[in-house]
């Protein structure tokens, strides 16, 4: 009498760094890459919060799911990072750089120059730095993946949140260069846009006010803190892309929110050599104006 074998989780065998772990987003999207088989290094500044975060997923040594405590604002972070992953697999699959800072709130002219630079440092260079040294581990062909977070400010204008803003629309600049560098080494590089989710964020854009934050970012939050399914739908996102359904999507910014990404994988030949889900300057021609 033969027995039907459990099919395998997705991500089985999967090694996978997740930044700004502890909590929110980083820490529901950990908790699900677990649960689809991935073994999960946790990073986060806070140790307490991460081992808190580690007894929430359930994980020990043997269960593949790993802390590690570090503040992204310094510069060799992402370095002690990858050395820390290195004690623990042979080979890294995916990166999510997930950690970021909101920065100052309000008119560019009246923020803090070095918090401003400090959001740069954060939301910009150090996941440009980690990517790079994940690059270098990365095995071709092994269908490695690094998923950048975007957010707010990335494809619009974003007053009150210049830093923030400037950060995430660099990020996807980075990301769709870099897609095109390792394509041939079958790793994938992507950008999500989340939505508007009820995170630490949310509660700093309700805290700073309607005055700094501007009336349309403070409904935005109001309506985020009343709410949970935009996570779910972001972290299901996130999964997808670290999985081979999304093979051969690569240098994109995909809104967990608005675009159809769950049938991405039956248009990967059309997304091949078009700006569909990428940053691009309008033209007058775009939209039906023949300016001379």
């Amino acid at each position: 009498m033969s027995h039907q074998s459990k099919q395998d989780p997705p991500l089985k065998g999967k090694n996978a760094i997740i930044t700004g772990a502890s909590r929110g987003f980083g820490r529901a999207i950990a908790a699900r890459l677990r649960r689809e088989g991935a073994n999960v290094l946790l990073v986060s500044r806070s140790r307490e919060a991460l081992q808190d975060a580690e007894k929430e997923i359930g994980g020990t040594e043997t269960t593949g799911t790993y802390i590690y405590a570090a503040d992204l604002r310094y510069e060799n972070t992402p370095e002690r990072i990858i050395e820390a992953a290195k004690t623990l697999w042979p080979k890294l699959d995916i990166v999510v750089n997930n950690a970021a800072i909101q920065g100052p709130i309000g008119r560019f002219e009246d923020n803090d120059w070095i918090e401003w630079r400090n959001t740069i440092e954060t939301n910009l260079l150090a996941p440009v730095a980690l990517t790079q040294l994940a690059l270098k581990w990365m095995r071709s062909g092994e269908d490695g993946t690094i998923i950048n977070i975007s957010g707010g400010g990335a494809a619009t204008p974003r007053p009150g949140f210049s830093a923030y803003a400037c950060s995430k629309t660099a990020l996807v600049r980075f990301t769709e260069t870099i897609a095109g560098e390792v394509a041939d080494r079958g790793i994938r590089v992507n950008c999500i846009a989340p939505g508007v989710m009820n995170t630490e964020m949310v509660k700093q854009v309700l805290l700073a006010g309607r005055e700094l934050s501007g009336e349309q970012e403070y409904e935005h939050a109001l309506a985020a803190a009343s709410r949970a399914e935009t996570i779910e739908r972001a972290v299901e996102l996130v999964v997808f892309l670290a999985s081979p359904e999304s093979r051969g999507i690569t240098g994109r910014l995909i809104s967990a929110v608005w675009d159809p990404w769950k049938d991405l994988g039956s248009h990967v030949g059309e997304l091949h050599n078009s700006d569909i889900y990428t940053l691009r300057r309008i033209t007058p021609s775009d939209r039906g104006k023949a300016w001379q």
